[in-house]
């Protein structure tokens, strides 16, 4: 019958639009779309798929160009250096507390906190008993002295004509000598005051004794303080000192360096120090002591340096920044500073191009920065093309179209 062809027909019909549906479905739930040559979502499909470098990759115009500089990444030798930030004190190895040698009352004082002394300059005078016994002693031997030798000059005299025995004129002798090692002794004790030879012959010469005791500067240095004032009664190493003195041709820089950088520092490594209050100079300084414990609490270890200062410019307490090498340079590419882009997740980016019209943006490990360059330790090689002005430029062109 007529019939039965035309079923069959119609039933393979279906069965062809069946497995097609099938194929399209597929393809839809595998490959996410049809397959090449099919209908035109492919391009809008694909889209969210871009790879990375389109993402972060831009195509500046030629009047855009114009804002770009681009160079070849060179090398540069970078030293390998340690900092840290410590503040500058006195040499307490240099500082001197001034005591008076014996115990007395302040007359006067002569110098201030913050002036600078010389070796030998008087810092303060004391009303001292035990130097007035000291040169009125002297007076009674430098008198018992002259006496004893016109006595021998007489027994010398009255021997010659046997008017006085052997034994007279030993005596006298014996006497004399007595009296001039009295007389040494006393002298020696008043030298002990700090008089001079000149001022010892003057209290003899005048049989008159001065109870004012000089108490010099024993360094040349700064005054760093003053505990003292007039009529104060004061004795020998009783504290506080009446004057602190300190010889500022060194100083200290004390720096708390990170544990796990304590053992690049050693004794006897030559440091350089800038210091905010002298913007682009540098001091020059040796370790002379490193920390034998680390603080509990900061995890660090003090640092302590002599720095030179002949000029005598730093003060205790100025902030300073210390720098020392701890081994020889290493060459590594070098980008300008403006090169470099900080992110806002605190990576670092620099745009690299091979046709200095498309940039791409890539992630750097920067190091050292020095004389206007930042190392880069990894992430560009020497040669590639990169924008060292107008990287800023770049990435916020980056980050409008992002937005967008």
């Amino acid at each position: 019958m007529a019939p039965g062809p035309i079923n069959s027909r119609w039933s393979a019909g279906v069965a062809a639009a069946l497995f097609a549906l099938v194929i399209v479905v597929y393809w839809a739930a595998h490959l996410g779309g049809p397959p090449r040559g099919g209908s035109g979502v492919t391009g809008a499909a694909n889209a969210p798929n871009m790879p990375a470098g389109d993402r972060d990759s831009v195509d500046l115009s030629d009047a855009q160009l114009a804002t770009v500089k681009v160079e070849p990444v060179g090398e540069r030798d970078f030293p390998r250096e340690k900092e840290a930030v410590g503040s500058i004190s006195f040499n307490q190895d240099l500082e001197v507390q001034v005591f008076t040698p014996y115990q007395g009352r302040i007359i006067a004082l002569f110098a201030e906190v913050g002036n600078d002394v010389k070796r030998g300059q008087t810092l303060f005078t004391i009303d001292s008993p035990d130097l007035l016994q000291a040169e009125s002693t002297l007076i009674a031997a430098a008198g018992v002295m002259d006496l004893t030798t016109r006595n021998l000059a007489r027994l010398k005299e009255l021997y010659t004509t046997r008017a006085v025995s052997q034994r007279d004129l030993d005596q006298g002798t014996s006497d004399q000598q007595t009296a001039e090692g009295n007389v040494r002794a006393a002298r020696d004790a008043v030298r002990l005051f700090g008089k001079s030879e000149a001022e010892v012959d003057r209290i003899v010469a005048e049989r008159r004794a001065d109870s004012t005791l000089v108490v010099p500067s024993p360094i040349d240095g700064r005054i760093t303080a003053r505990n003292a004032g007039p009529g104060l009664y004061v004795q020998p190493g009783s504290a506080p000192a009446p004057y602190t003195v300190a010889d500022i041709d060194t100083m200290w820089m004390l720096a708390n360096v990170t544990e796990d950088d304590s053992p690049a520092f050693q004794v006897g490594q030559s440091v350089q120090v800038r210091i905010g209050a002298f913007p682009g100079r540098l001091f020059d300084g040796t370790i002379a002591n490193v920390g034998v414990s680390v603080d509990p609490n900061t995890r660090r270890v003090l640092v302590r340096s002599e720095i030179k200062d002949p000029r005598h410019e730093l003060r205790s307490g100025m902030f300073a920044n210390f720098i020392i090498g701890v081994g020889a340079p290493v060459r590594s590419p070098a980008v300008l500073l403006d090169g470099v882009v900080r992110e806002g997740d605190g990576s670092h980016t620099i745009w690299v191009t091979a046709d200095r019209r498309r940039f791409a943006r890539r992630m750097v490990q920067i190091g050292a920065r020095r004389d206007g360059y930042r190392q880069i330790l990894d992430g560009v090689r020497p040669g590639e093309l990169v924008a060292t002005d107008g990287a800023i430029f770049l990435s916020n062109m980056l980050a409008t179209a992002s937005a967008r």
